[in-house]
């Protein structure tokens, strides 16, 4: 969840929120794109019912290739669900006591993504480790047709949300999802391919592996980010002193601390902030100035700035 780009920003009001803030009623409502949930939902079908199909073609030849990949499967069924679950829950309005809405739900779904990838990963290691100790045999050939059915699923999923908007969380867990999918099918196809020219099982389980490895950086780095955004962690790329000694460097301010940000969900940022005028800057300038330099800046979509009488804020830093 990276900070976003600056953008052009329109006109600012008299009380620091600028008139697309006026227009969404200060409801931080943001905009379910219906692709996505179309996106999600199509291959949700797709890899629930192809999970089903690699389960009993990985019981039948013997492959924890495919037996590991089926459940990356039903796990990633599962996620996809939840991700839908989420829109729907997301694109409920704010109220009076939960004035952000629920787009959180979406960072929470995420989350879920991540943690389940790497339970997955967990387990796939522990049950190759077994099967290195214990080789069973192993059906190459259908072993082959199923993992080859499989990269070709995995291949139309991943091309259909990869063409969806990237900025969605909730999308981008269940891209990764996908591509650990993959990744595990490439895995199985190769496995199968060994087997059928060398005869060595150990292959399998050893693929499974190396595939399980592959998958921990991308579920790390969503569990990270969703669990940054709960916390309202700083977003990314911004230092809080850097951009309290930018503002005190306009000429119409005197002082500026207690700044915060935080992300909303995605890619909705907001910020408060507190600032002091300049000897003969009218304070009620100062709002829409603050608000569109950083914008300008650091992207920041709601700002709130608090005016405070001149050396307030340094009497308080002491």
């Amino acid at each position: 969840m990276t900070v976003p780009q600056p953008h052009p920003h329109p006109e600012h009001g008299k009380n620091g929120h600028d008139d697309r803030d006026r227009n969404h009623d200060h409801n931080h409502k943001q905009v379910i794109t219906a692709g996505n949930e179309r996106r999600i939902r199509f291959v949700f079908f797709f890899t629930a019912g192809y999970a089903l199909i690699q389960a009993i073609g990985g019981w039948l030849s013997g492959s924890l290739a495919l037996i590991a990949d089926s459940g990356h499967m039903i796990s990633d069924a599962a996620a996809l669900l939840l991700a839908l679950v989420a829109y729907r829950i997301a694109r409920k309005p704010a109220d009076s006591t939960r004035t952000y809405g629920f787009h959180r739900v979406r960072v929470l779904a995420a989350l879920a993504n991540g943690v389940t990838l790497l339970l997955l990963v967990v387990w796939i290691i522990l049950e190759a480790i077994g099967r290195m100790h214990t080789p069973t045999e192993i059906l190459a050939g259908p072993m082959l047709i199923v993992a080859v059915i499989g990269l070709v699923i995995n291949l139309v999923g991943a091309w259909v949300l990869w063409s969806g908007n990237k900025e969605d969380g909730n999308l981008r867990g269940a891209l990764l999802h996908i591509i650990g999918d993959l990744l595990g099918s490439v895995g199985a196809v190769a496995a199968a391919v060994g087997i059928m020219f060398t005869g060595w099982t150990i292959l399998d389980p050893i693929l499974s592996v190396l595939v399980a490895l592959l998958i921990i950086r991308s579920a790390w780095v969503l569990v990270k980010d969703s669990v940054h955004v709960l916390l309202q962690v700083v977003p990314r790329g911004m230092d809080t002193r850097v951009v309290e000694n930018g503002l005190t460097q306009l000429p119409e301010i005197e002082e500026a601390g207690h700044f915060h940000a935080w992300i909303l969900a995605d890619e909705t940022t907001i910020a408060t902030v507190h600032v002091s005028p300049a000897r003969g800057v009218d304070p009620l300038s100062l709002p829409p100035l603050v608000s569109s330099w950083l914008r300008e800046r650091y992207a920041i979509d709601h700002v709130t700035v608090q005016i405070d009488p001149p050396g307030q804020l340094e009497h308080e830093h002491r």
